[in-house]
Parts: C-alpha cells; sequence; structure tokens
C-alpha cells in the first residue's frame, strides 16, 4: 500500500489537495473510497464557485450512462455565459463515450467550466486518471481515502465545527473520536448535533453530556433497531446502553434526528445527489434516511415525531422516571408509530 501511495507521489505532475481544502479548477478528480469526504470536498467546491457569482450552473451526470455529447453540452457557454459546475459521479463505472470525450475534453477545456470527477477507485477508468494525473487539462487531484486512524477522524470532527465557525476544546475532540470509532458518518452526525443543540465553545462536558458511555449498543443502534422495527431488541440495547451509563437525552436526540430525516425524504423522489440542494442534506444522508423510512407512512412519522418531542421534554426534568420514558418512545417507533 506504501508503495502504490509512493508511486503516485512520484509520478503524479498535479497538485494533491486535501478533502478541507478543496478548491476549484478547470478540472478536478475526486478519488478514493470515502465517501463522506467526498461529498465535503464537492460541496465546498460549488460554495466556492457559488460565492464568486451566485448566477453559477450546476449539472450533474453519471459517467457510467454517458451518451457521446452530454459533457460537451453541458460544458458548452450559455446565452448569458454564467459559470458553469459539472460534477460526474460514477466515474469508477465510466462508459466507453465517457471516456472518449473526457479525454478529447481534457485537451482543451471549456472557460468558465469547472469538472469535478468522482471516482470512488478500481481499475477501470485507469487511462482517464492517469491523464488528468499526469497534466492534462490542468486539474488539481483530492484524494479521499479510508479514514481509519484516530487522528484523522481528530481532523474530520475538528474541520466540522471550524466550518460551522465554533471552536472546540481538544479534550472534547478526544471524548468524541473515542465514542465514534466506526461509521464515519455518524461521527459526522454527532457534530452536526452537537453544533444543532449547543451554543459557544465545546468543551469535554458538553461531550461528556451527549455521548458518555456510548458503547457498542449506543443511541445510534437503538435508534436504528426501532426504526426497524425490532422493538424487543431495541429495547434491549436501550437498557444495555443505560446499564452502561449511557444518558437518555442523547438517545432521544438520536431518534428524533433520524425521524425529521426520514420525514424530508419520505415523499421525495429523485436521485439523492439532485435532492441534496432542495432538502438542504447531503446524499449520503438522504441515502440512509429513505433506509430508515422503509415500512413507514407520513402519519406515523409525524406522530413519532410529535412523541419524541414529548419525550424530550420528560427526559430533561419533566418526568420522574427518564428512562421509562425513552422506553416508551423506543416502543411507539418500533411500531411505525402506530398505537401498540
Amino acid at each position: 500500500m506504501a508503495a502504490r501511495a509512493a508511486t503516485r507521489a512520484t509520478t503524479a505532475k498535479i497538485e494533491q489537495v486535501g478533502w478541507d481544502a478543496a478548491r476549484p479548477a478547470p478540472v478536478v478528480l475526486v478519488s478514493g473510497p470515502e465517501e463522506l469526504l467526498a461529498e465535503r470536498a464537492i460541496r465546498r467546491i460549488r460554495e466556492t464557485l457559488a460565492a464568486q457569482d451566485p448566477s453559477l450552473e450546476v449539472t450533474d451526470l453519471d459517467a457510467s450512462a454517458a451518451v457521446p455529447g452530454d459533457l460537451t453540452t453541458l460544458a458548452s457557454p450559455s446565452l448569458f455565459g454564467e459559470p458553469r459546475l459539472i460534477r460526474v459521479g460514477a466515474v469508477e463505472r465510466l462508459s466507453e463515450a465517457f471516456l472518449s470525450e473526457t479525454l478529447r475534453y481534457l485537451e482543451a477545456p471549456a472557460d468558465g467550466a469547472t469538472l469535478v470527477l468522482r471516482h470512488a477507485g478500481g481499475v477501470r477508468g485507469k487511462k482517464l486518471l492517469d491523464a488528468i494525473r499526469g497534466g492534462a487539462g490542468g486539474g488539481i487531484e483530492i484524494a479521499c481515502a479510508e479514514v481509519k486512524r484516530d487522528a484523522d477522524r481528530s481532523a474530520f470532527a475538528s474541520a466540522e465545527f471550524r466550518a460551522a465557525g465554533r471552536r472546540v476544546a481538544p479534550g472534547a475532540l478526544r471524548v468524541l473520536v473515542s465514542a465514534f470509532q466506526g461509521d464515519l458518518a455518524e461521527l459526522a452526525s454527532a457534530c452536526q448535533q452537537l453544533i444543532a443543540d449547543t451554543s459557544g465553545d465545546i468543551g469535554e462536558s458538553t461531550v461528556q453530556t451527549y455521548y458518555a458511555g456510548r458503547m457498542e449498543t449506543d443511541a445510534f443502534a437503538v435508534a436504528d433497531a426501532a426504526l426497524a422495527g425490532r422493538s424487543g431488541e431495541a429495547l434491549v440495547l436501550l437498557r444495555h446502553a443505560i446499564d452502561s451509563g449511557a444518558d437518555p437525552v442523547p438517545i432521544v436526540a438520536a431518534l428524533a434526528m433520524k425521524l425529521r430525516s426520514m420525514a424530508k425524504v419520505l415523499d421525495a423522489r429523485g436521485p439523492s445527489a439532485k435532492l441534496a440542494g432542495e432538502l438542504g442534506m447531503a446524499p449520503w444522508q438522504i441515502d440512509r434516511a429513505k433506509r430508515d423510512a422503509q415500512g413507514w407512512q407520513s402519519a406515523g412519522v409525524g406522530r413519532a415525531i410529535v412523541f419524541a418531542a414529548e419525550t424530550d421534554e420528560r427526559v430533561k426534568g419533566a418526568a420522574r422516571d427518564p428512562e421509562y420514558a425513552v422506553e416508551r418512545l423506543v416502543t411507539f417507533i418500533a411500531h411505525r408509530g402506530e398505537p401498540a
């Protein structure tokens, strides 16, 4: 693995840019398997271009289904000459037509266009990647390698808070990263929850309040089981989490957050990449919310959201037995928001 990385570093003729320093260029190759980092990088490019010119025209193209002329049409200047951002997904499954057209495009990228190519890994498309890395098109590469080390997770979480204009203490970062060793998306959700639910600097005590005692059976595991209708499993996970020291407050918060996301996507139609701007969610959040919403009806989601809001008040002091209040909410959600 190290040898391959070293080889790329010595042969690539284009600038290598970190995901958190992503910027526009005529051609931007976003490579690697970490989808969340890729989404963050592409969003940063879009926000930068939109800040420069609000008339930015954004289009999406699936490289696996592209036909001759697709890229040329999207890159062509419009009547009023607005800047164009072309986001291309599935480059690791690109069609032969897209490969040929893009290789020609690299010879003379269109003025005012930013072409972002998302390649998640694999050998398909190597000829295109080699051309870009060799300097064709005058591009840059944003490598989104899988995040495995705690130091990288800490850097990711720190960037999330920094982007929101919030300061987080080093001790708080350590607790947060320690609590979320699995899916990077869960760490991102935890950061966003803290940003949304708190104000001022985020210290270690704040993170402890939300995530102390989080183990393999945590708020998200409870939420996943309840939303899938597995009532017995959800209650066992809940009891284990509470016995391990988990606070009912973040458990209710995790349930409420997932329910709100479900409500946004329940009746939404279309690809996640296109829905992202409309719903104010990242594509990976939309995909996860759609999975959670399977088997639910709109009325049930609405009732569950109301119940979660009431339970939030109970676990914050309105009830004498907050643990029982959470158990009632978990059972209600496991029954899809229908009376038991």
